[in-house]
């Protein structure tokens, strides 16, 4: 609600104000300005240090105990197979709506977008790789310290923690144990600072969105609108075909019975755009209403709202390319290759609390050179499409736990099982 009152207010402070207006001598331009540019500093000095540390923790509770086995490989290759596809569907689309461009034109203007299309242009050519091997190569950095240090440099650093945090489960006795109590330390502060960065979400809202507003007036409501449509389609076509699919193919169940039996866990994750709030609901209803055995449910559910971010990594892809696309710039092969797998690796360490994905846009766009002033015009739409991507993360937790039980050797499921 806070943000939506920032919105609101947003709008009818940066349409009085425009660019000229002021107070003794300071313009409220400057002033949104201000306020703008430190929230998204503040979200760019979480990115590191909450990636590094969500992926060492990630991967140390996962392969600790022989989890990587069995039941947690199943978990995990579904859960990366249908993030993939969902980054995969937002590209699609994306490239086939175009919503950065308006009758064959980039659609910056309209949305205030100050930087020149060559000087965006030159800047995705130095900031990404020229082919799709030299991604490759630039994962495995000859400096993991150097890479820390820049934003640019995120794929090395999330290389280089997923090794790290594989190897610490190796580790026995008290180095070991000490090493992961280090990391689970490091990444409950990055948690705690990242909420405390988002309870200043509405006066970053409100700074951005009044910025463009003040510069644009109404001219970028329509192409925001076709990106935030674009979305959502890219967000059905997950969750109406190809979750459904899998339900249908591998988890041999009836999806549309799946809806009904998970409505209360994916109403909370709209309602809240929280899938850490969803959780216990979800829980709930996948053992009860769905049939999931509670061996399955209590790994496979609570491992998902940490790495399964179906509908948070679709959103990533969309809006990182959007904002390309508005700056005119034509995106080779390699760069949305490059997109694609920050999009898949990122969603897997975005905390799950409302607007938590916005950490994640940022680091894309920094590694392929969009300017991260851009990100305010996506504040206009984020809170709706928040909630809707977060409900399709939560019934992918929900369908991952189906096709993991089928693949145990669990039939004995509450809802229609499909012959065969």
């Amino acid at each position: 609600m806070q943000i939506l009152a920032a919105l609101v207010l947003a709008v009818i402070a940066g349409q009085l104000s425009g660019t000229d207006a002021g107070l003794f001598g300071v313009t409220f331009y400057s002033i949104y300005d201000f306020f703008g540019r430190l929230f998204l500093n503040a979200l760019q000095m979480l990115i590191v240090p909450l990636v590094a540390a969500s992926i060492i923790t990630g991967m140390s509770s996962i392969g600790k105990s022989g989890r990587l086995g069995g039941v947690g490989a199943k978990t995990l290759i579904f859960y990366i197979v249908t993030t993939l596809l969902a980054v995969l569907v937002g590209l699609a689309l994306v490239n086939a709506v175009q919503p950065g461009l308006s009758n064959g034109r980039p659609v910056g203007e309209q949305l205030s977008l100050d930087a020149s299309s060559a000087q965006v242009a030159h800047n995705i050519k130095s900031g990404s790789a020229s082919d799709v091997v030299d991604v490759f190569i630039r994962m495995v950095p000859p400096n993991i310290l150097d890479a820390a240090t820049s934003n640019n440099a995120i794929l090395a650093v999330i290389f280089f923690s997923i090794l790290f945090g594989f190897f610490m489960t190796r580790v026995s006795g008290k180095p070991g144990e000490t090493l992961r109590n280090f990391w689970q330390g490091v990444f409950e502060v990055m948690m705690k600072m990242t909420h405390w960065v988002m309870l200043f979400s509405p006066i970053g809202v409100f700074a951005l969105v009044a910025k463009v507003v003040a510069e644009t007036g109404f001219a970028a409501a329509l192409p925001l609108v076709i990106f935030a449509l674009t979305v959502v389609a890219a967000l059905l076509v997950q969750s109406l075909l190809v979750l459904p699919g899998l339900l249908y193919f591998i988890g041999r169940v009836n999806p549309w019975k799946m809806y009904r039996a998970l409505s209360p866990p994916l109403w909370i994750a709209f309602s809240t755009a929280s899938s850490n709030a969803a959780l216990p609901s979800n829980m709930e209803c996948t053992e009860k209403n769905v049939g999931v055995s509670e061996r399955i449910t209590n790994f496979v559910l609570p491992l998902g709202a940490t790495v399964n971010q179906n509908g948070s990594a679709l959103y990533e892809c969309v809006a990182a390319l959007f904002l390309a696309q508005a700056y005119g710039v034509e995106l080779t092969f390699a760069t949305q290759f490059t997109v694609v797998v920050l999009a898949l690796v990122t969603s897997m360490g975005v905390a799950g609390v409302p607007a938590a994905s916005l950490v994640a846009i940022t680091l894309i766009m920094s590694v392929i050179g969009v300017p991260l002033e851009a990100i305010g015009v996506l504040f206009v739409f984020d809170r709706i499409l928040d909630m809707m991507r977060t409900a399709v993360n939560v019934f992918g937790d929900s369908a991952g736990a189906v096709v993991v039980a089928r693949l145990e050797g669990e039939t004995d499921f509450k809802v229609s099982t499909v012959p065969g």
